[in-house]
């Protein structure tokens, strides 16, 4: 079963889809629908990825089809088990199942080395003695024709023997390449008799050391697409080059031709998404491996606390198109707060601890308060959390002098603690050598339990506040972009001279209300006026908890959303109308104290 998307965003038209139901209508293909995605064993996939995945089992399910996951691994050098297996990870954990059609190019080494020899029977083929750079000079440019080449006349016979003897291993590699026969005056220098095979002695992580001759991507892919029955080969534009030189191929065959159809990749803001720059900052370790919370992997977003479901509804939001264009990151970050607002459990964290002291209450006292779950979702229930005489707030919630719109603590101040009571600050301790405020000492109204007064009085500011003796130690990472440009590199530097030195703060101390202590990994959570976090599964093994920002509760792109709902447009058919949405933001910003 595919995934199913979360309430919200549902795929919009497209081109993409408006052909493939025209393909039904008009009985093309049998009215089947058959899909996959193929990706290369060289790297973790990425959100870039994501929309392809999504666009290709969106579409198959959609019109009761199927899709293949297919890895096209026809070059050894860069390929991995660690990728397949990786790839497999992501694909499922994004909500996706192919069933038994799990494939692999290699699979189909065979078939395509006995395609090539009937190319070569057929005079379409030959072997080419030419090295790699002699190969790139003969092909000529944009402007002017290639030249062929001074093997490409040699008989039928002897371009059968040298296959053969190539496939045996007589020859050293990049000596000799097999070439498809085509047009060396062709306009799309793909046709100007691309290289089918090229020696390569590698061992390949599923055939190990049984072949010395590797296909090329472009001879393997669209044959394999062709050997699975694809009805619908769904393609980046990078692609469209290439098509006439799949098409060229397999009706040279004379095999099933699938339908390629492209689409524009995504191109993300603040983000790389080349595997080759990717496995750069891996490599010389600009980040801590693929799955480092800042990488856009799909690992990385899945360690940093990204939903499939906020990822799915990305992809859906943006759409498919032609055209190529940046999407702004904060589209992504918008997916994931509306996603995880539905789902992630309240808490209270309190990140750069100040110790209050409750003068008026009894030492020794520890009470349980009620505290709710999640107001987005009534069955979410209700908790316990403990309070008492000793207690830790956030230092930016006191002031010793506070500005007039600062409605938080500060001396003679009355605020509201979180399902807790109002209390008032009294007096305040300062660092003799520093002079700064290391304790707030406060009284509490004990009829105000639950966050009200008897006699109606109001006050503006609530915080947020854990139990000192009680709390729980963490330590938690606060991400920025990991580039300070929004297209790092786009205009031919660098791309690493665009690396934020400040994309991740690390706070140590930090404090969480008691129950965190049974907090679980892919369990998110709302710490509350902070944003939404999870816990590192992996950095919190053996030692104190690590929790990861997955985005801020803060959301530009949401007010977008809001004023074109508001215009009657549709920039993710939400199903809320901008008030209904200014409504709802204002009563989770009482229900948080965010009273900035």
């Amino acid at each position: 079963m595919n995934a199913k998307n979360s309430p919200g965003i549902e795929p919009a038209p497209n081109f993409i889809r408006s052909i493939v139901k025209q393909h039904m209508e008009d009985g093309t293909f049998d009215g089947r629908v058959h899909t996959r995605f193929p990706p290369e064993p060289n790297g973790f996939l990425h959100i870039g990825h994501a929309k392809a995945i999504v666009l290709s089992f969106g579409i198959a399910e959609e019109f009761g089809g199927v899709t293949n996951l297919r890895f096209d691994d026809t070059n050894p050098i860069k390929e991995e088990s660690l990728y397949v297996e990786s790839i497999i990870k992501d694909v499922r954990w994004l909500g996706y199942d192919w069933g038994d059609r799990l494939f692999y190019a290699s699979d189909y080494f065979e078939t395509l080395y006995e395609w090539a020899v009937k190319l070569i029977r057929d005079g379409k083929a030959f072997v080419c003695d030419l090295s790699a750079e002699q190969v790139r000079e003969y092909r000529g440019t944009l402007t002017e024709p290639g030249r062929e080449s001074p093997y490409r006349g040699r008989s039928v016979e002897e371009n059968l023997d040298l296959f053969a003897r190539m496939r045996a291993g007589e020859f050293a590699d990049g000596e000799r390449t097999l070439r498809a026969k085509i047009d060396m005056a062709a306009a799309n220098l793909n046709l100007r008799d691309p290289v089918m095979y090229r020696i390569m002695r590698a061992h390949h992580h599923r055939t190990g050391d049984a072949w010395c001759i590797y296909p090329t991507y472009d001879w393997a892919h669209g044959q394999s697409d062709s050997i699975e029955g694809i009805t619908h080969s769904l393609c980046t534009l990078e692609f469209e080059d290439h098509r006439p030189l799949y098409d060229w191929f397999v009706e040279a065959l004379g095999v099933h031709h699938p339908q390629q159809i492209e689409f524009a990749p995504l191109n993300l803001s603040y983000t790389i998404l080349s595997k080759r720059k990717l496995l750069q900052l891996v490599r010389e370790g600009h980040v801590s491996g693929w799955d480092d919370p800042r990488m856009p992997t799909l690992s990385g977003l899945r360690r940093r606390g990204y939903t499939p479901a906020s990822i799915r509804n990305f992809c859906n939001l943006i759409g498919v198109g032609k055209q190529l264009s940046q999407v702004e990151l904060g589209q992504l970050e918008y997916c994931a707060r509306e996603d995880l607002n539905r789902t992630a459990l309240r808490v209270n964290a309190v990140l750069r601890p100040l110790r209050v002291v409750i003068e008026n209450y009894p030492e020794g006292k520890v009470e349980e308060l009620e505290a709710i779950n999640n107001p987005e979702d009534p069955a979410a229930g209700t908790r316990r959390v403990p309070f008492a005489r000793e207690l830790f707030i956030e230092r930016t919630d006191f002031m010793v002098d506070p500005p007039k719109k600062y409605f938080r603590l500060g001396p003679g101040r009355e605020v509201r603690l979180r399902y807790g009571y109002f209390i008032r600050c009294v007096d305040y301790k300062t660092d003799p050598a520093t002079g700064e405020v290391v304790e707030v000492r406060c009284t509490y109204d004990p009829e105000t339990r639950g966050g009200q007064a008897p006699d109606g009085r109001k006050v503006k500011g609530t915080i947020h506040w854990v139990a000192a003796e009680r709390s729980v130690p963490a330590t938690v990472r606060l991400y920025d972009h990991l580039f300070t440009v929004p297209d790092p590199g786009a205009s031919g530097d660098d791309f690493l001279a665009h690396l934020n030195p400040e994309s991740v703060e690390v706070l140590r101390g930090c404090r969480l209300e008691a129950g965190m202590a049974a907090a679980r990994a892919g369990v998110p959570y709302q710490f509350e006026r902070q944003g939404y976090f999870c816990l590192d599964e992996e950095d919190s093994r053996g030692g104190e908890l690590t929790f990861n920002r997955t985005v801020s509760l803060r959301d530009s792109w949401a007010k977008i959303v809001q004023k074109q709902g508001q215009q009657g447009g549709k920039p993710g058919a939400t199903g809320k109308s901008g008030r209904a949405r200014k409504r709802k933001r204002k009563r989770d910003q009482d229900q948080q104290g965010s009273n900035q």
